[in-house]
Formats: C-alpha cells, structure tokens, sequence
C-alpha cells in the first residue's frame, strides 16, 4: 500500500515535472545578419532564470507601488491631522477673540456706568466727599463677586459688584437724606409731596433717548437716579421755605390771627406777624427767590413781595423805602426794603406776612423752627449753592 502511494507520488511529480518543462521547452532563435544566420540556444533553464528574474522585478515594482500608495495614505492622513488641528486652532482663536471682545465689552460697560454715576454724584453733591453725603457711602470691599468669565476678567467683574454695591448703598443714603428734608418741610406744616409735585412740573427739554448701551444704565442707576432727583426737589423747596427772621427786631408787636384793630377796636384777623423797630431798618428776605412786586398795596402802604417758588410768597409792607426791584433774585439775608410806616399803620414797625398758594398763613412756625430743621436748612443751602456756583 504504501510502496503503491510512494509511486503514485513519483508519477505524480513527473507528470508535473513534464508539464513544467513544456511551459519552457528549449528554444532556438534564428538571427540574419546580412548573408550570414545564426543560431541561439535558449535551455529552459535560462529561460526560467529570466522569469524568475522578472517575477523579482515584478514583485518589486509592485512593492514600490505598494510602499508609495502607503506613503501618500500616510501623507493624506497627515494633511487631514493638520487641517483638523488649523481648525481647531482657528476655534481656540476666535474663542480668544470672543473672549477678549466679551473683556472689552464688560470694560467698556464699566467706564459707561462708571461715567453715569460720576454724572449723577457731581450734579447732586459737586465736589463733596461721599463721606460727608452719608455715612453708607463707600462701597464695601467684600462685596461678592460673581465670576461668569475667565480668570483674567475676575477684576473686572469685581469691579462692577462693587459698582451695583455702591450704587445701592448710596440710594439708601440719599433716601435717607431726602427723607429728612420731607420731615424738615413737614415740621412748617406743609405737604412736602405737593412742593416736591410743583417743584418737578418746572422741567422741560427735547427728548433725546439714552444712548449707552443698556448695561450700563442699569436698574440700580436708574433708581439711583430717581433717589437724587427726588432729594433734589426736596431740599429745593425745603431752601425756598421762608425761615430767616425778615427784620433784626426780637420782638413782636402783634401776632397772626384774630385780635383788635388798632384804629376802631372792631374784631379783625391780622395775617400776619408785625415788628417794630427804628425807622429805615433793613428789611430782610426770608429765603431766596425772585422779587414779584415793588410798589404800594392798599392798607399795607408800600409792600415788597418775594416769589419763592411751590406756591410760598413773602410780603413786607408798611416800608419807608425800596433796596430791590422786580424781578431780582434774592438770597436768604439780602436787604430789600426799609422799615417804615406808611399804609394803615399806627408807628414804625415791618408787617410781614407769609402766604401758600395765595392763602396767609402763621409765619412763626417758619421763624421758630427747631434747630436740627434748620440744620437739614442749612445743609441742603450748602449743597445747593455749591452747585449753583458751578453752574
């Protein structure tokens, strides 16, 4: 059996060994040059060396095909890599620009508010320090901060905490100082919200919008804003309320109200308080304002009148002479007459009279008042004038 699969084998082989050599059996090539023939040999042997040979060639040439396709795969892929990192580089680049735009957008934010609130502070207070507005009004260094940016922009966004700190609690200063001038009118008897309504109906001006960008103008200004607007108004007519004593004389001869006229006896109402003194005394404004009348009133004899705004106006009668003349403005002190007794008058002595809206009133709740209204007076007086003095 097995010498049989042995043979089997042998003839196998010999058969393939014949088919092989008839693929490359022994050539002869014939070559004419001229009159002359040649003969070439071609074993098979060489024959299969020379496609052994071509095979190799082949082979490499395919390789290099091959090593080159695998090259420019390589080079490609590279090129991909690269156009993937550019990209992301061009992305890393404009989230820095949008980052430093979002910087520069924020500190521009704080310059504009910052501008508003130097604004709104300076109109207000001029060159006073916030410490002597209140007592709240440096903001706090330990105000929190929200940080919605990178690191870097942390400061600025500390700063603008600081700037909405500050804002609130000047707003509560001011408040605080409006609300006293309102005491301070209420304590004369009078409605600080009406003077303060009256007072506001005096503006005017073209309509020009805002045009920062509206982060800057932010609630907290803007109710900072109406706070001052409103102290404004307020210690406005808290100035204009007629407290000065209109003539050195320290005592009255008469009082507001009813009493007994001084030529019949008959019952009279008297409205309002007469001082006696030597004649041509200085006659003095009450509070600043603009002189309305210069001239002669029937029963008052020669009269003086002072417009001093919210519906308050101060006469001065019974003068022996003028030192003003309409439509001068007057400070609280200024002279504007001289005391006399001309008119319905019995001797030299000032009538003085303080009106509201047209309608008399006693005038010793606006002389006696208690010192610490006077001391609001004052500090709104300064205030203003300051700011007056700025222009």
């Amino acid at each position: 059996m097995t010498r049989s699969l042995v043979l089997n084998f042998q003839k196998g082989v010999t058969a393939l060994g014949a088919r092989i050599a008839a693929l490359c059996p022994e050539r002869e090539i014939l070559l004419r040059s001229g009159q002359q023939v040649r003969s070439l040999h071609i074993s098979p042997r060489k024959q299969w060396a020379a496609i052994g040979v071509a095979s190799i060639l082949c082979l490499g040439l395919g390789g290099t095909a091959l090593s080159i396709r695998a090259d420019a795969a390589a080079i490609a892929q590279e090129r991909a890599l690269l156009a993937q990192q550019g990209k992301a580089v061009a992305s890393s680049a404009g989230k820095v620009a949008d980052y430093r735009k979002s910087v520069d957008a924020l500190a521009h934010d704080l310059a504009e508010r910052q501008d508003v609130m130097d604004d709104l502070y300076k109109s207000h207070f001029g060159n006073e320090n916030a410490q002597d507005a209140g007592p709240d009004l440096i903001g706090s260094d330990e105000a929190p901060a929200r940080i919605s940016l990178a690191p870097e922009a942390a400061p600025l966004e500390r700063i603008a905490s600081r700037q909405h700190h500050f804002a609130r609690m000047l707003t509560s200063a001011v408040e605080r100082r409006a609300d006293k001038a309102a005491s301070a009118i209420r304590s004369f008897g009078l409605n600080p919200d009406t003077m303060r309504r009256t007072a506001a109906r005096a503006q005017g001006g073209p309509f020009m919008p805002w045009k920062g960008s509206k982060s800057a103008m932010t609630d907290d200004l803007q109710q900072l804003a109406g706070a001052l607007s409103r102290m404004e108004l307020l210690e406005r007519s808290l100035m204009a309320i007629p407290s000065g004593k209109p003539t050195a004389t320290p005592m009255l001869s008469s009082s507001y109200g009813y009493r007994s006229d001084p030529f019949n006896g008959h019952a009279a109402f008297h409205a309002g308080l007469d001082f006696p003194g030597h004649y041509g005394q200085p006659i003095l404004s009450a509070a600043p304002g603009r002189v309305s009348y210069v001239g002669q009133r029937q029963g008052y004899g020669n009269v003086v009148e002072i417009d001093h705004g919210n519906g308050l106006m101060t006469r001065y009668a019974h003068l022996s002479g003028f030192a003003s003349r309409v439509g001068q403005q007057v400070a609280r002190g200024d002279a504007v007459g001289r005391m006399g007794s001309t008119g319905r008058s019995t001797g030299t002595h000032l009538h003085f009279e303080v009106r509201v809206n047209g309608q008399p009133t006693d005038p010793r709740r606006f002389l006696q008042a208690r010192q610490d209204v006077l001391k609001v007076q004052q500090i709104a007086k300064a205030r203003v004038a300051d700011l007056d003095h700025r222009g």
